[in-house]
């Protein structure tokens, strides 16, 4: 059954997950507001909005906040989660079964913890999938077509998760075990450090960090960090 009535759709039900973008959460949370029953664990997976803030506007207590990330679409997820101090050890099972049905589950104490994962991991695909762009469209420029490029580039991150997992390795040392004195690898890993990519990827995290903070504010809206 489909509704999109908040109210129906939160009737009856063990955990209500709130899942609505950061700039809908304030209309979502009237339509909820003195409507849920005290046994209901909300968990809720919007960017940004505290514990604090969620249990003032929804008039209820037994809240879970959490940042998943897209692949828990695909049972490869990786999330987050912080339960609010009034949330029983059987609302906590509840819960940990939910999350980690979509993946990894990791859970903290401290909700700054999951601002730092919603600029980490919450948003980190975007990190990867940028990355697989520019590494696709450079395959395209040197010759390659364009669904050759893309099979290469998708088997080739994959199997370099795969192997730092397995290995255990530092990422330095397996960087390391792919890098031959004056060969391709150093020469390409040059013009990275040169460009100081490892800079701006610190600099994207601590940005989306930022921004997860001020939606947590309530600023609905917000630019470039340099034009703040």
């Amino acid at each position: 059954e489909t509704t999109t009535d908040n109210v129906v759709a939160a009737a009856g039900a063990d955990l209500v997950v709130l899942s609505v973008k950061p700039q809908t959460l304030n209309a979502a949370m009237r339509d909820l507001a003195g409507r849920l029953a005290p046994e209901q664990v909300v968990l809720s997976i919007v960017a940004g909005a505290t514990l604090q803030r969620l249990q003032e506007g929804l008039q209820h207590e037994r809240i879970v906040r959490s940042m998943p990330n897209t692949p828990a679409q695909i049972g490869y997820g990786a999330t987050v989660w912080c339960p609010a101090p009034v949330v029983t050890a059987e609302d906590e099972r509840l819960v940990r079964a939910v999350l980690e049905a979509m993946g990894l589950a990791i859970r903290v104490d401290n909700e700054d913890f999951v601002d730092m994962a919603t600029a980490l991991s919450g948003t980190g695909p975007a990190y990867v999938f940028l990355i697989m762009e520019a590494l696709i469209d450079a395959g395209v420029h040197l010759g390659f077509s364009r669904s050759v490029a893309e099979q290469l580039v998708q088997q080739t991150i994959l199997g370099s998760v795969l192997f730092a997992r397995e290995t255990g390795k530092h990422p330095a040392e397996l960087r390391n075990m792919v890098t031959t004195p004056g060969g391709t690898s150093a020469a390409a890993l040059y013009e990275m450090e040169r460009g100081g990519l490892r800079t701006v990827i610190a600099r994207a995290v601590w940005a989306a960090y930022r921004r997860a903070k001020e939606l947590g504010a309530g600023k609905p809206n917000g630019g470039p960090s340099d034009l703040a």
